[in-house]
Formats: C-alpha cells, structure tokens, sequence
C-alpha cells in the first residue's frame, strides 16, 4: 500500500475457528478466532494466538471467548474487538492517513438477514467503508480453482469450524444448498462427552480439540494409522489425575452419528439438484474443503457413501481465504456479491 493510499483492499475469511485476512492474495493474518478482554473496561488485550493461549486459563478480571459459534457472531462486541484487532495486525504499510476499507467478507450460506446484518455492521465498526459478502460454498468453490461462472455444475462441501456448507454452484449461483450446525466444534464436543462418559476423564474443549487432530478419523479401518494419543486429566467423580491411550477406532466410533447427519445433509443438496447438473457432478465429482476436510478417510467415506468420488482441495483451510481474495479483485465481475 502507498504512502498517499486512500483506500485499502482487504479480504477476510470470518471463521468460528480461525480468521484469515488477505491482502493482494497474500494471507498477511492466520490466527485463531479468540479475543481477550478487561472484565472492568472491555478493553481488548489480547487476540488471535496470544488469546488462544490463555483460552481456559484465566482468572476473573479477564474474559476470553470465541466471538462465534456455530458461524454466525454469538457476541457482537467482542466480533467487533477482535475484528480491529487483526486488521491492526494485517495493517502492512505506513499511511499518511488512515485508509478507508475495502472489505470482502466470507459468511455461511444459510446466514439469515439479522445474522448477515452484524457481520456487516461489525465490519462497518472495524473500519469498512465498503463491505461486500460472498457466501462460503461459493468463496471456498472459487478457491478450489473451479469456474463458478460457467453453465455447469460443481458441488462444494465446506465444513468449517462452526458449519458445514453444501452447495451446487452453477452460472455463478447457488442452485441447491444446504447449511447445518454440525461441523468442527460439534466433532469436538462429541469427542468431549465420549470421554467423561467412557473413561469417566473430564477434558477441555481444547485437549478435545488436539485428540481430533492427533487422532481423529471418519473410518475405524485406516490404511496408514496414527499413533494412539495420551489424554492428561482430572478424574470425574474422585478427581485424581489420570492418563488414558485414546485410539482412532474409538474417536472414529465417538464421532459417527456426527459424520452421518453431514452425509445426510450431502445427500439432501443433491435432492434438490436438477438432472443436467447431477450429471456434471457425477462427471467433476465433490470438492471438499475446509479444516474438517482433514479428517482422516472422510473422503473415503463419503466416496463410499454417495457413490461419487470426493477430492479434497490441496490446502483445505485456506479455500475460503482464496477465494474471498480472487473475489475482492473482481467485485465488478461477480455480481453474487451481496452489499
């Protein structure tokens, strides 16, 4: 950005998990969706991965928390906070005034209007002057690498942090889609309840979180399996310390009824899909993107499942990333976007 710059162009992935700001397709921020604040002042101490730290460990006069839960803003000062925070940190030049923003920002497909309506307002309060939104499915299908202008069909399957996107993209539209409220965090609290009530151990939603990335699996037979993980933690009832080996086939197991509603909604989208499009999917096949596309055999699965091969993309948490920046270089080009 120049010294005399007037305005600056900035694309934002706004995930429940992780917010990712682009600028000139360079991920310049990649840092947890976590805000600390003063109890006393609400003044922000803290965000991204300095918060993340002190997630779960603070005492009472700081408060952290995760503005948004299930992919929509939960707490709409703290969104606020944490969104002038990492636009502080994704700030690359020195101005001789401060810029006037240009915002791209990605948002779940079934947001509603209220819902869609705080996105920009926190956007408006962080410095935006002109906010654009572009639905995820759609963000994460340009990222892939697919044409979403063409007259064909192509399915993207987007499972975030707080939501799974599903959708047909085609003449650039959403023809058929499906948003629902079981993605990462649901896979987590699943795997949170399967230890209190398997190996009576309480664990946090982080230590739930590194059992999913360390052992996590969408099949309980794995070609190249991982190694089994040692859980630290209080006992539920006496409160001792105890130390349990956990296994994929038990998370795989823990993790199944959660796996099975995001097949059942794939299956839904592809319901409601017209024939001419089934066809260019069955031909293109699925793009899965997004952090729960790392789940182990989940494309396997879900191939075995459907009957039309899955591809997952390259580097699946940044789908969305890259494809709000390619957005934010066409806003004249792709009328999808929404003002």
């Amino acid at each position: 950005m120049g010294f005399f710059s007037l305005t600056q162009d900035i694309a934002i992935d706004l995930g429940t998990a992780n917010t990712i700001i682009t600028i000139d397709d360079k991920i310049v921020v990649d840092e947890p969706s976590v805000v600390a604040l003063d109890k006393e002042t609400n003044k922000m101490i803290a965000v991204g991965k300095e918060a993340k730290l002190w997630y779960e460990k603070t005492h009472e006069k700081i408060r952290t928390c995760r503005p948004l839960r299930d992919g929509v803003i939960a707490d709409f000062f703290a969104c606020e906070q944490m969104m002038r925070g990492l636009i502080k940190m994704a700030d690359t030049g020195r101005h001789l005034f401060t810029p006037s923003l240009r915002m791209v920002i990605g948002v779940p497909s079934g947001s509603t209007e209220v819902e869609l309506r705080a996105v920009r307002d926190s956007a408006e309060h962080a410095g935006g002057r002109d906010v654009y939104l572009i639905y995820e499915p759609m963000a994460a299908a340009i990222g892939c690498g697919i044409d979403v202008q063409a007259p064909e069909g192509n399915m993207i399957v987007d499972i975030g942090g707080g939501s799974t996107e599903i959708a047909v993209i085609s003449l650039g539209g959403i023809v058929s889609n499906n948003s629902i409220r079981i993605a990462g965090d649901e896979l987590t609290a699943d795997i949170q309840n399967y230890m209190s009530l398997e190996h009576n151990i309480k664990v946090s939603e982080r230590m739930a979180e590194r059992i999913k990335i360390n052992v996590g699996s969408a099949l309980t037979d794995l070609e190249d399996a991982p190694e089994d993980y040692l859980v630290h933690g209080p006992n539920r009832i006496t409160a001792l310390p105890m130390e349990i080996s956990v296994c994929y086939q038990e998370i795989a197991h823990c993790i199944d009824k959660s796996v099975a509603k995001i097949e059942t909604a794939v299956l839904q989208a592809l319901e409601n899909t017209p024939p001419e499009l089934y066809a260019d999917i069955v031909k293109n096949g699925i793009w899965l993107s997004g952090g729960g596309a790392l789940l182990r055999g989940l494309d396997k699965r879900l191939t075995e499942k459907i009957k039309i091969p899955f591809h997952v993309d390259s580097d699946p948490l940044h789908s969305v990333a890259r494809g709000t920046g390619t957005a934010l270089k066409n806003v004249q080009k792709f009328k999808f976007l929404k003002r």
